[in-house]
């Protein structure tokens, strides 16, 4: 049943919808937790939907100028706007809550799925399911690349950064990180000496909508919890580092610097500070140092564990919970005996120090964020970064297609039905706007069908 709050409201509507309680906003986020599928472009969309359109708790305007400052950010874009939006209306605790319950639902799901997928992906049926999913992957990679640039590349000059992306990664093996910085710098000095360039923004669409009065309207005052303090920035930076350090030094101290649950645990906190661009960016970052590094998970398992993060709730980059599990899991980090317990461990790990840092970015940054709106200082660097992984995501569907398509190399044989696979995916994203989660399904049935076919 509908409540008054949730129905959607007319645009003239004037009279502000009724304060929320932090127990109301809990359960909301709790929901939102297990319904947030499609990534972080469904997310925001659920997001945009439930809190500006039909519960009107914050503006059009505010809540793009808040999303805006979270593209801009290392990590994941819609949990961190998530915590944002808790923040503004909860102050710290909102902001906990939202941001907590945003991952942990798909927290304990994929370790659930982790552990049917390493201890039975042997089973015909589950290799099946997978060797479906795999060229689908493939193609939802491809469709990203294709969404994220057609907002985002309005000229020539971001299609220029985009390719030049694109060249650095794949030719030229440069590290992501410096591809963001350089991209953020162009758009820094970009928005000064061609404004009109970069004024496209983050492709989110327009902020002149208004779907009524709202908690959080465009011109209201901006609430006193959320005013800059030096006081409170240095406690929230305090506090932050403590969560930090306090679990790494018990790890170095109980385990070693080289122990796997250490060097996961760093490996997620650079991760975490030093990825842009959203969740498809991150996993050429996460793919160099969990597979070609540190051998926690084979490239197949990599392209398994995207197919798992597609079909949760939750945030994409919680691939690197599975990473997680299967690292711990198949390196047998706590003895043969203890295999399930050493996965979880792992996941819980890496899901700690991977988004630490997005609570710490939001509860930091929100009170200087609340004084910068329509400032191009922020949007020009933002509007470079998302050309920039443009090219990103594009070397990365180049990187998946190989592998599903040549599981054995260049030399091997040519997998036809994956490729066949592949393609009709593709056509049911492209040409039929599919949701990815049917065609997942659509495609692993395929690969279970294939599978029991007669050879």
């Amino acid at each position: 049943m509908t409540t008054e709050s949730e129905s959607i409201p007319n645009a003239a509507t004037t009279d502000s919808p009724p304060q929320v309680s932090l127990a109301q906003a809990f359960w909301f986020w709790l929901k939102l937790g297990f319904i947030s599928f499609g990534g972080p472009a469904g997310q925001i969309a659920i997001m945009h939907e439930e809190l500006v359109v039909r519960r009107r708790w914050i503006s059009e305007k505010r809540f793009l100028h808040a999303l805006n400052y979270c593209m801009v950010l290392p990590g994941p874009e819609a949990q961190q706007l998530a915590i944002y939006i808790g923040w503004l209306l909860h102050k710290t605790r909102g902001g906990m809550v939202a941001g907590t319950l945003f991952v942990l639902p798909s927290l304990f799901i994929l370790i659930a799925l982790s552990w049917v997928y390493i201890a039975f992906g042997e089973v015909p049926l589950i290799a099946g399911v997978f060797y479906g999913i795999k060229p689908a992957v493939t193609a939802i990679v491809v469709h990203a690349a294709h969404r994220i640039g057609s907002r985002a590349l309005k000229n020539n000059v971001l299609w220029a950064i985009a390719a030049a992306s694109f060249v650095a990664i794949f030719a030229l093996n440069v590290p992501f990180p410096f591809i963001v910085v350089g991209a953020a710098a162009m758009g820094f000095l970009g928005g000064r000496l061609a404004p009109e360039i970069f004024k496209v923004g983050g492709g989110h669409g327009s902020a002149n909508k208004s779907f009524g009065a709202a908690l959080i309207d465009d011109h209201t005052p901006t609430p006193e919890h959320a005013l800059f303090k030096w006081r409170r920035l240095l406690q929230v930076v305090a506090v932050g580092a403590f969560l930090w350090a306090a679990p790494m030094a018990w790890l170095v101290f109980q385990f070693g610097w080289d122990h796997t649950f250490t060097q996961m645990s760093w490996f997620f906190t650079k991760a975490a500070l030093l990825t842009f661009g959203g969740a498809y960016a991150v996993l050429p970052y996460v793919y160099q140092g969990a597979v070609d590094q540190f051998g926690w998970a084979t490239a197949t398992q990599m392209i398994d564990g995207l197919a798992l993060g597609e079909t949760t709730p939750g945030p994409l980059i919680m691939v690197v919970a599975f990473v997680g599990f299967v690292g711990g899991y198949v390196k047998e980090v706590l003895g043969p005996q203890s295999l399930f317990l050493a996965g979880a461990v792992a996941a819980s790990l890496v899901t700690w120090f991977t988004f630490l840092p997005s609570f710490m970015f939001i509860l930091a940054g929100g009170p200087l964020v609340e004084s910068t709106h329509n400032d191009l200082k922020f949007t020009a660097p933002l509007t470079a970064i998302t050309a920039a992984v443009v090219g990103v995501i594009l070397n990365l569907a180049m990187f998946f297609g190989y592998h599903v398509l040549w599981p054995q190399g260049f030399s091997g044989a040519f997998d036809a039905p994956s490729a066949v696979i592949a393609l009709a995916a593709a056509a049911a994203l492209f040409k039929y706007k599919r949701n990815v989660i049917h065609v997942i399904g659509v495609c692993g049935l395929l690969g279970v069908a294939i599978q029991w076919l007669p050879v």
